[in-house]
């Protein structure tokens, strides 16, 4: 059989990536441009700074894929490119640049969901066996997703507020962090103790999550600490959030997967970099015989690799687009 070599482009929020990745699971080369140091000046990702800086490493850093893989656009099969959701601005330049690139050099063209991306990105650390239970975790999603098989996508379970790296954000500008929160609020909690007495949330027995109530008793305690002029002890509270957040997930996963009677696992997401979800989610899986596959760092955090991989098999299941779809804030992928 062929080999088929995806050129991607993923710019939905603030890093600008492009790769090149082979018959959907062997990267071979990526480049990302990040932002964090600029929007950091600001606490938070802003719109309009995004969009223009993607504009000005968009043609920079295909040029130094192109040199990294020792390929040409004429060598590529295809182009996949994350249509939505994320910021409009953002998504746009990834969006006219792959559309551009597939009319010049006449290439199919596979517009991806940005969280199908991130399911994929496991694929390229062990190839995804079916049946399965994707736990998605991000800045904007925190799902439950059963999967029969490659692109089939269901949803058993989501949050009902919050998303689970908005807590960690929100909790960790309590905790006065820097952007970004999420992974100084882990290392934190490995320093800390759990010993505040803060809620399970959403402890049930459906597949669903809710983390505002979480927060807000992590807000609630600062205040009542500094009304009795009483010292927060910050690495103890991010290791009692940590800990509740961590708990919940794991047990709603590892049920999902035994009432489902599947034997795979995985998570995806910016928060699956998470050192406390993985290690205990390894350790649950252990305990129940299940195989998890967990996505290397660097392919946790948004990038043009995951949606290479995710585009293989859309384009293997659907075929390619025409060149009027468009670019979509928010998108479902169900």
């Amino acid at each position: 059989m062929k080999d088929i070599y995806c050129l991607a482009i993923e710019s939905s929020c603030d890093e600008t990536s492009v790769s090149i990745v082979k018959n959907g699971t062997t990267e071979i080369a990526t480049v990302t441009s990040t932002q964090i140091d600029i929007h950091a000046l600001y606490g938070g990702v802003v719109p309009e700074i995004a969009s223009r800086k993607h504009i000005e490493n968009i043609t920079i850093i295909l040029n130094e894929l192109l040199i990294k893989s020792k390929m040409k656009i004429e060598d590529i099969d295809f182009i996949a490119v994350t249509y939505g959701p994320g910021l409009i601005g953002s998504l746009l330049i990834g969006v006219m640049t792959a559309k551009t690139l597939s009319f010049i050099y006449k290439k199919p063209i596979v517009p991806v969901h940005h969280i199908a991306g991130h399911i994929y990105a496991s694929n390229l650390t062990e190839r995804l066996s079916f049946p399965l239970i994707a736990l998605v975790v991000s800045g904007g999603h925190t799902e439950l997703i059963y999967m029969d098989a490659d692109y089939s996508f269901k949803k058993i379970g989501e949050t009902l507020d919050d998303a689970v790296g908005e807590a960690y954000d929100k909790v960790g500008r309590i905790l006065e962090l820097p952007y970004p929160a999420g992974p100084k609020l882990d290392s934190l909690a490995h320093r800390g103790k759990d010993t505040y007495n803060l809620p399970t949330p959403l402890d049930d027995e459906s597949y669903n999550f809710s983390f505002s109530g979480l927060k807000s008793a992590c807000m609630n305690l600062k205040n009542t600490l500094s009304m009795k002029k009483e010292v927060l002890r910050k690495e103890d509270l991010a290791a009692s959030f940590q800990n509740r957040v961590v708990k919940i997930l794991v047990k709603k996963t590892i049920k999902a997967a035994l009432e489902y009677n599947v034997k795979n696992i995985i998570i995806a997401g910016g928060v699956a970099a998470n050192s406390g979800l993985r290690d205990e989610l390894k350790k649950a899986a252990i305990d129940n015989s299940i195989n998890l596959i967990i996505p290397d760092l660097k392919n946790c955090t948004d990038n043009a690799t995951m949606i290479a991989s995710a585009g293989y098999y859309a384009f293997l299941k659907n075929g390619a687009s025409e060149l009027d779809f468009n670019a979509k804030a928010t998108e479902s992928l169900f």
